[in-house]
């Protein structure tokens, strides 16, 4: 699984794990930078380890694409292969780096909070993890959902396990079942990809509801931008950046 990985300076303490998967037909290459200020952390009190993975079938990993996928079922067997390998993912990172780094990178780091931010195809995966990295041990204290949707309905995806997946994991038809952890719903007000309408309204609705039955209305953020296409344009990395920092440890 090729990565690259965002550090505090040297001799700083890791204080919380940030995993940021890019979007359909993209690379980790894109994202490195955009959220490297959480590494960067606070003087004197560590910063966050930004870890910049290639999802399944992109990027590197290209070749390990099936025959015989169309594009939208291309994109569903990425996202379910990487949320498939992400606790060895988690279990790899701490084996090697926690070796390499020492103390700095805080062998105990499943104290540490654990923060997901995915855009686009990338936000599929999140919302998933969210769900399903818990039962592999590992809580996730922070996800922010970009340029994205939970709506989920795929007629060109006709594969059985592919099917089973979208059925299985689809946000808006079990969202109950989703933890009331803090959620960054963001998205472009003037996206092609996910118009508002048919994507962002009713994702957020269903949080809302899920979130309102729990008492934790407080844990979700909604975000629109206007004027904002199918990217990550400044203003949302910066909402990014403050939601992920008010889940911060204190120094």
């Amino acid at each position: 699984m090729p990565c690259l990985l965002e550090l505090p300076p040297e001799g700083q303490a890791v204080t919380a794990l940030c995993v940021v998967y890019h979007g359909a037909w993209a690379a980790k290459e894109g994202k490195l930078g955009v959220y490297a200020a959480l590494a960067a952390g606070r003087a004197g009190g560590g910063g966050a380890a930004v870890l910049l993975p290639d999802a399944a079938l992109h990027g590197e990993r290209q070749g390990d694409t099936p025959p015989g996928l169309n594009a939208r079922e291309y994109v569903w067997e990425s996202v379910r292969r990487t949320v498939a390998e992400a606790p060895a993912l988690l279990e790899a990172l701490h084996a090697e780096f926690s070796a390499e780094f020492g103390p700095e990178f805080r062998p105990d780091f499943r104290s540490a909070p654990l923060w997901l931010v995915g855009s686009s195809m990338g936000g599929y995966v999140v919302q998933t993890l969210r769900r399903t990295l818990p039962d592999a041990g590992f809580p996730v204290a922070r996800t922010a959902a970009l340029i994205t949707s939970g709506v989920w309905q795929e007629p060109e995806v006709r594969g059985p396990h592919l099917r089973a997946f979208l059925d299985t994991y689809r946000p808006v038809t079990h969202v109950a079942e989703l933890p009331v952890t803090p959620l960054l719903l963001a998205s472009g007000e003037a996206d092609p990809t996910f118009p508002l309408a048919a994507h962002h309204a009713p994702t957020a609705a269903a949080y809302r509801a899920a979130f309102a039955q729990a008492g934790a209305d407080a844990g979700l953020v909604e975000r629109t931008f206007a004027g904002v296409g199918h990217y990550t344009s400044v203003q949302m990395q910066s909402a990014v950046l403050a939601f992920l920092e008010g889940g911060r440890p204190p120094a």
